[in-house]
């Protein structure tokens, strides 16, 4: 069954170490996708996502613009990152490792998130949703996110780790074409 992302109530967000002393966070505003979302054999499903680039937000303006730039994510040729699910693994009734295709900048790698189902839930107003979490850690650089800068005291300043955290709720598509 066809399932809406909720981003009302779903957040993309990532961490990256900052001068190697500091993590700082982020998050993508905009983003929309679609779950196919099998109830009886959740290793059917599959997840389709598109994220806007530009829709960045660290909280910091001047390193979000630097962000939108050629030197990372060159949101102006390359709007969407987007991860497409290819397998699911169910380790138990509640985690899974969803493996699939994450494009950004053009460039499309293998990631594996590992993933927890939260439950399901009807609503007050009669419609069904459910939840999930996700996390992965991927090296920016094998996206051509290369952009760096050499510290005095050793070091860079941006990690090439990149902790990413999803909080999904989806709900029935059927349900939302009527609302």
């Amino acid at each position: 069954m066809s399932w809406k992302i909720d981003p009302a109530h779903s957040e993309v967000n990532f961490t990256v170490r900052h001068m190697m002393i500091s993590n700082v966070r982020g998050r993508f505003e905009n983003f929309t996708g679609t779950v196919e979302f099998d109830r009886e054999n959740p290793a059917l499903s599959s997840v389709d996502v598109q994220i806007e680039a530009a829709s960045i937000n660290t909280r910091e303006s001047q390193r979000d613009n630097h962000l939108r730039s050629a030197d990372f994510f060159d949101a102006e040729n390359h709007p969407y990152l987007t991860f497409k699910s290819k397998r699911i693994e169910l380790l138990d009734d509640a985690h899974a490792r969803i493996t699939g295709d994450l494009t950004i900048r053009g460039v499309t790698r293998e990631v594996v998130l590992d993933t927890e189902f939260n439950g399901m839930s009807q609503s007050p107003w009669g419609f069904n949703s459910a939840g999930f979490s996700a996390s992965t850690k991927i090296n920016r650089k094998d996206w051509g996110l290369a952009w760096n800068m050499a510290l005095e005291t050793g070091g860079v300043l941006v990690s090439d780790d990149i902790k990413i955290n999803i909080e999904l709720e989806i709900i029935e598509e059927k349900v939302v074409e009527a609302v």
